[in-house]
C-alpha cells in the first residue's frame, strides 16, 4: 500500500512543482515554468495533460503579461502533448480565455496559436467546438474578444457546412460594423484575408458592401486598412465587376483627406495594378498614380515616387511608352527638383531603372538631363542612388554621356563628412571600375581609392582594403604591380601606426589574389622587415599577416625566411606578440 501511494505522489509531483512556481511571487521563476510546460506535459503523458493541466491552466489565467505571452505561445505547440488532432478541441478553453485579455500582443499570440490548432481539427470538431468558440468571441461583450475573433473567420470557413458558413459571414458581417473602431479596424485588416476563402457570389453580395462601408469610416485608421484590402478583394473578382465594385473605394481612398489612407494606397499600388488587370490600369490607375507622385504630403510623394519603376514596367506594352512619356514623365521632372530630400532620394533609387523600359532615344533625350541634374543634387544621398544604379543606364546607352558630370559627384561623396557617405560609395566602386574601364579609373579614380586606406573611420580603412582586392580581381596581378602595390609598400614607412596596420590589412587580401610570384617576391619582404616595429600592435599583426600569406608564398621560403622570423616574435617581451605568432607557427606548420 506504502509503495502504491509513493508512486502516487511521485506522479503527483511535476503539477505540484507547477502550481508552487506559478505562485511565486519571481516573476521570472513564473515565466521560466510556463516555457517548461510541454517538459511538465510529457511526464504527465497525454491524459493528465488533459485532464489536469489544461484545466489547471485555464483557472489560473491571471498574470504578467509576459507569463500570458509565453503561455499562449507554448499552447500553440501543445498539440501531440494532448494525444493529436483528436483531442486538440482540449486546448480551446485556455487559449480562449488568452484571446480576450487586455494586452494586444498577448492576444494576437492567442489567436496566432488557435489558428495553428484549427488546422488539427476535423470538419466535425471544428463545427462542435472551434465555431462556437469564435461565435462567443464574436459576440462578447469586450471589443478585446471581439477584436480577436476577426482573425480565425478564415482558418474554419472553408471546412464547415453551407448553414455554418452563412452563421460566420453574418458575424464577420457585424464586427466590420461595430461600435467599437478597435474592432472595425481588425475586420478591415482581416477581410481581405476572409474574402479569399469565400464563395465569389458571397464576396460579392456580403463582403463588398462591408468593405465599401470600412472604405468610408470615420476613423482614418480604418479607412487605411480597408485600402489595404483593396487588392486583395480586387484579385477575387471577374474583370466585368471591378469596374462597379472596387474602383469607386480605390478613387476614394486615392483622394481621402488622411494622408495615411492615401499613402496605403500607394504602398499597395502595384499590387492592385496587377489586380485590376491592364484595361482598369490604363484607363484609371494610370490617372490616381500620376495625381499620387503630385500628392500635397511629401511622404505620399516619396512613396509614389519609389513604385515609378515597377508601375512603369507592369503596364502593358502596346500602350507603356505613351502612358509613361506623357503621363508619368511630366511628374517625374518636377520630382526631380521636389523641395523634400525623401522624395528626391526615392526617386533617384528608382530612376535609372526606366532606361531598359522606354529606350535608347528616350532615355538620351529625356532621362539623361534628369540623371545629370540628379548628380548634382545637394543631398549625398540623392547622388548616390543615382550612382548605385548606374548598371541599368550602362546597359541602355554606355556610361560615357554620363562621365562628365559622375566624375565630382563621385570625389565629393567619396570626401562627404559623413562616413557612411564614403562607406557607400567605396562599395561602388569595383562595379564603377567594370563599366567605366580600366584607362579612366587609373587616370581618375586609383588615387581616390589610396586615399580611403588612410581615412580616420577604420571602418572605411577597412572597406578600402577589400575594395582592393575586388579591383585586382577585376583588372589583373600585373595591374596591381604597377598601379597599387608601390602606394601600399609606401605605407609601411608611414610615421603613424595605423597606416602602418592598414598596409598589413591590405598585405592580407592583396596576398589572395596577386598571385604566388608576386607575393613571394614583392610584398613578403617588407612584411617581414616589419617583425622590428617599435610598436606591439604591428609586430603581431606581423605575424597574423605571415599566418594567412602562407598558403600564397612559394613554399621555398617558408624556412629559410617566414620561421625565424615567427620565431623570434614567439619571443618577444609582448604578450599578445608572443601569443599570434605561437598561433602562426602552428598554423603554418598543421
Amino acid at each position: 500500500m506504502a509503495a502504491s501511494d509513493s508512486s502516487t505522489d511521485e506522479s503527483l509531483y511535476p503539477i505540484a512543482v507547477l502550481i508552487d512556481e506559478l505562485k511565486n511571487e519571481d516573476v521570472q521563476l513564473r515565466l521560466n515554468s510556463i516555457k517548461k510546460l510541454s517538459t511538465i506535459a510529457l511526464a504527465l503523458g497525454v491524459e493528465r495533460t488533459r485532464s489536469e493541466l489544461i484545466p489547471f491552466l485555464t483557472e489560473t489565467i491571471y498574470d504578467e503579461d509576459e507569463v500570458l505571452l509565453a503561455l499562449a505561445e507554448q499552447l500553440g505547440n501543445f498539440i501531440n502533448l494532448v494525444g493529436g488532432g483528436e483531442f486538440a478541441h482540449c486546448l480551446l478553453p485556455p487559449l480562449e480565455s488568452l484571446a480576450t485579455v487586455e494586452e494586444t500582443v498577448v492576444r494576437d499570440k492567442a489567436v496566432t496559436s488557435l489558428r495553428a490548432v484549427a488546422a488539427h481539427h476535423t470538419p466535425q470538431a471544428l463545427e462542435q467546438h472551434f465555431v462556437p468558440l469564435v461565435q462567443r468571441l464574436a459576440g462578447g461583450d469586450w471589443f478585446t474578444s471581439r477584436a480577436s475573433a476577426c482573425g480565425l473567420f478564415s482558418v474554419c470557413y472553408p471546412r464547415v457546412s453551407a448553414p455554418v458558413k452563412a452563421e460566420l459571414r453574418q458575424h464577420f458581417c457585424s464586427l466590420c460594423q461595430d461600435d467599437t473602431p478597435m474592432v472595425r479596424r481588425a475586420a478591415a485588416y482581416k477581410l481581405g484575408e476572409f474574402a479569399r476563402v469565400v464563395e465569389v457570389e458571397y464576396v460579392k453580395s456580403d463582403l463588398i458592401p462591408m468593405f465599401v462601408t470600412l472604405a468610408q469610416d470615420e476613423q482614418d485608421s480604418v479607412r487605411l486598412l480597408a485600402a489595404e484590402a483593396c487588392s486583395a478583394v480586387a484579385a477575387l473578382l471577374p474583370p466585368e465587376d471591378m469596374e462597379q465594385l472596387v474602383m469607386p473605394t480605390v478613387r476614394a481612398s486615392a483622394g481621402d483627406n488622411s494622408w495615411r489612407v492615401r499613402f496605403m494606397v500607394v504602398d499597395k499600388f502595384v499590387e492592385l495594378q496587377q489586380a485590376v488587370g491592364p484595361e482598369l490600369t490604363r484607363s484609371d490607375l494610370a490617372q490616381i498614380f500620376q495625381a499620387l507622385l503630385k500628392d500635397t504630403e511629401a511622404e505620399v510623394r516619396a512613396a509614389a515616387a519609389g513604385k515609378v519603376k515597377d508601375f512603369c514596367k507592369n503596364l502593358d506594352k502596346a500602350h507603356q511608352e505613351h502612358i509613361i512619356m506623357t503621363m508619368i514623365l511630366p511628374q517625374i521632372k518636377d520630382l526631380v527638383c521636389d523641395p523634400n530630400q525623401h522624395v528626391k532620394s526615392a526617386l533617384a533609387s528608382v530612376i535609372m531603372g526606366l532606361s531598359p523600359i522606354v529606350g535608347r532615344q528616350n532615355t538620351i533625350e529625356h532621362l539623361l538631363p534628369l540623371f545629370l541634374t540628379q548628380l548634382k543634387d545637394e543631398c549625398p544621398e540623392v547622388r548616390l542612388n543615382i550612382i548605385s544604379n548606374l548598371e541599368c543606364v550602362n546597359e541602355v546607352i554606355g556610361i560615357q554621356q554620363l562621365v562628365q558630370s559622375l566624375l565630382p559627384a563621385i570625389v565629393e561623396l567619396a570626401e562627404d563628412t559623413k562616413w557612411r557617405v564614403r562607406l557607400a560609395i567605396i562599395e561602388h566602386m569595383p562595379l564603377l571600375a567594370g563599366q567605366l574601364g580600366q584607362e579612366f579609373f587609373d587616370e581618375k579614380l586609383t588615387g581616390l581609392c589610396m586615399s580611403w586606406l588612410i581615412d580616420h573611420v577604420y571602418a572605411i580603412r577597412e572597406a578600402a582594403t577589400l575594395n582592393l582586392k575586388k579591383l585586382v580581381e577585376q583588372y589583373g596581378s600585373q595591374w596591381a604591380e604597377t598601379n597599387v602595390i608601390p602606394k601600399v609598400l609606401a605605407m609601411s614607412r608611414e610615421q603613424n601606426y595605423l597606416h602602418r596596420m592598414t598596409y598589413l590589412f591590405c598585405i592580407n587580401v592583396l596576398s589572395e589574389v596577386c598571385g604566388k610570384d608576386v607575393t613571394t617576391r614583392v610584398l613578403l619582404p617588407t612584411v617581414l622587415s616589419m617583425a622590428d616595429d617599435n610598436v606591439a600592435n604591428v609586430r603581431f599583426n606581423v605575424a597574423k599577416t605571415l599566418q594567412k600569406m602562407a598558403p600564397f608564398l612559394d613554399p621555398a621560403v617558408i624556412q629559410p625566411q617566414v620561421k625565424p622570423v615567427l620565431e623570434k616574435l614567439n619571443v618577444d617581451p609582448d604578450v599578445d606578440v608572443k601569443y599570434f605568432a605561437s598561433e602562426a607557427i602552428a598554423g603554418i606548420a598543421g
